[in-house]
């Protein structure tokens, strides 16, 4: 298993020419938290097997992968969430096009401190937990400690997924919120931490992040349901309920070198890595 956390890698070509084809070879690939492992573990298999050839690859959110595309700032744009309606149309203005592709499935774990005898939850009760109508871990059968939210900042896709997908339970008429007094932290390493260090956190991330320093809780859909574990056989199989596809964003269908990427990471080495870094392939 691959050392988890926020590991930015950042290869520099002539002061980092790169930006919007630039670079004839090298590209800027930036943009979702949760994929930035993933994607410095596939530049550096891509850059093992193409001597000479540059990847670039830098986190910082879902949204900033997406607003560097449309400024013809990157090349590809990684993405733990669909792009938006509003985000296309800014693209559009620009003259970019930004083309999808599913590159794997991610399951967002919900961690709490071992310590906590908590271990399982209905989405229900997490909508409870991060709008703030449940506040102490004794409503949900654990000790008379309030409840310490941790929510990534709203920058990220994976802040947004939990959202619509967990507080407004993908109603689009729902105003939920997350309670203000959550702590946004700016990556999923950092949401790990503090749960680790904290008997009372509670936080979210992808299950890729997970190790023996948090627990993860079973999830279900309600309370006549099933509680599922965050596992890739799980998300595979559809049967937990917070997973979700990641992506990569390129202006129009790539070409050269770009296509050259995006064709490795759909690869069976390249779905090999994914599978490896404990997402969940999209070819077998």
């Amino acid at each position: 298993m691959f050392k988890k956390g926020l590991f930015i890698f950042i290869i520099l070509m002539f002061a980092v020419s790169a930006f919007a084809g630039q670079g004839k070879n090298s590209i800027q690939i930036k943009g979702s938290d949760t994929m930035v492992n993933l994607g410095q573990t596939w530049a550096e298999k891509y850059m093992e097997k193409n001597p000479g050839e540059f990847i670039a690859i830098t986190g910082g959110g879902s949204g900033t992968g997406l607003s560097s595309l449309i400024s013809a700032s990157c090349d590809i744009a990684m993405s733990s969430r669909n792009i938006k309606d509003k985000e296309i149309a800014l693209a559009n203005k620009k003259g970019i096009n930004p083309n999808e592709a599913k590159v794997a499935l991610d399951g967002l774990a919900v961690v709490v401190n071992p310590a906590n005898s908590v271990d399982k939850l209905t989405l229900d009760q997490l909508a409870g937990i991060f709008t703030g109508r449940i506040t102490n871990w004794k409503e949900l059968g654990g000790k008379d400690e309030k409840i310490v939210v941790l929510s990534r900042e709203v920058n990220s896709g994976t802040h947004v997924y939990f959202k619509e997908h967990v507080l407004r339970k993908n109603d689009p008429n729902s105003k939920e919120e997350f309670v203000p007094s959550a702590l946004m932290l700016s990556s999923s390493q950092a949401i790990a931490d503090e749960v680790a260090g904290n008997p009372s956190a509670i936080g979210y991330y992808g299950m890729g992040y997970i190790s023996a320093k948090q627990k993860p809780v079973a999830i279900a859909k309600d309370e006549k349901s099933e509680y599922v574990e965050s596992t890739i056989e799980n998300v595979v199989k559809n049967k937990y309920p917070i997973s979700r596809p990641l992506f990569l964003y390129t202006n129009g269908a790539p070409q050269s070198l770009v296509k050259k990427f995006v064709d490795f990471a759909l690869s069976k080495e390249g779905q090999d890595i994914v599978l490896a870094t404990d997402f969940v392939p999209v070819n077998k």
